[in-house]
């Protein structure tokens, strides 16, 4: 390898680490969403029944598609939480910064309501403490669509990013379902430039080497399944991150206050570890630490 394309690569992983951090903040156009009830049980319903290969072990349907220039990924799953108890809670902007703040990535989440819509601003940076100025900003508008007793819709949205990333998106919708459970749906995708495309070429080369998605694309001889990879592995990990993260929001909210912050971290960690293969990256004492300093510095930014 020339020079030249070692300085390339080294460029491209280094902008792939900003660009990473902003997958964790994206979603899809208002026509992504079924806008009703009776839609999304139908489209579950088709999902259900069009996937063959469910690595999870349960109601829950993993979904992402690739043009070029935009990546989405969706989640439809059925969830052991109440419908009321999710459609109040998560039509709360500062709630949404208990879910987005599990993730690895999310370094800070303050939601500011001094003007509408309101603001979500989160800063997103290296899966290790670090400083907030070296974190990268985005300030997304959170818009609650509907929520009323049959149907939940909220939404997320930041017009531009780095590197000509754009469209940055995030959302839930949700409805009632039998056994007192709840139907719930995620979406995610951003678009991006020549500038982004680069990003990502580079950490495929490099951080993100080896590493998959959850679509599984075949089957060896000796029975072992592959995993879809590339950049759609990297927008399904995502995907299953933030589900992750909104299903253990939800069951830390059967807890007593001052013990719901640990619930969720250890509800999320365990979580993602059942999926190790994908989505392992840092032990349990270091997620834990840095989660607290994190949530901590979190705190007092929103009692300013």
């Amino acid at each position: 390898m020339s020079s030249w394309h070692r300085h390339l690569s080294a460029i491209g992983a280094r902008w792939a680490q900003l660009v990473m951090a902003f997958l964790a903040v994206a979603v899809p156009a208002p026509d992504a969403f079924a806008q009703a009830p009776a839609e999304l049980k139908t489209r579950f319903e088709a999902v259900r029944q069009a996937t063959k290969d469910n690595p999870f072990s349960r109601d829950v349907f993993l979904q992402s598609t690739e043009s070029s220039d935009e990546l989405k990924g969706d989640v439809f799953a059925l969830v052991d939480h109440p419908y009321q108890k999710l459609a109040e809670s998560l039509k709360q902007p500062g709630n949404w910064c208990h879910v987005l703040s599990l993730h690895i990535n999310t370094k800070s989440c303050v939601a500011q309501a001094r003007e509408a819509p309101t603001q979500m601003v989160v800063h997103v940076g290296r899966k290790f403490d670090q400083p907030l100025k070296d974190a990268y900003e985005i300030a997304f508008a959170f818009q609650l669509k509907s929520a009323t007793p049959e149907y939940f819709l909220a939404r997320m949205e930041a017009p531009t990013g780095p590197l000509a990333t754009r469209d940055y998106r995030i959302g839930l919708e949700a409805m009632p379902w039998e056994g007192n459970r709840s139907l719930v749906h995620l979406t995610y995708a951003y678009g991006f430039g020549m500038a982004g495309k680069v990003a990502m070429k580079g950490y495929l080369a490099t951080l993100g080497s080896g590493k998959v998605g959850f679509t599984v694309t075949g089957r060896g001889a000796d029975g072992k399944v592959s995993y879809i990879d590339g950049v759609r592995g990297v927008v399904e990990r995502n995907t299953m991150r933030y589900y992750l993260a909104i299903d253990a929001y939800l069951g830390s909210l059967r807890e007593a206050p001052p013990q719901q912050v640990d619930h969720r971290l250890k509800t999320w960690f365990d979580a993602t570890e059942a999926f190790s293969r994908q989505l392992h990256e840092l032990d349990w004492p270091e997620y834990l630490a840095m989660k607290r300093s994190e949530l901590a510095r979190q705190q007092q930014a929103a009692s300013r």
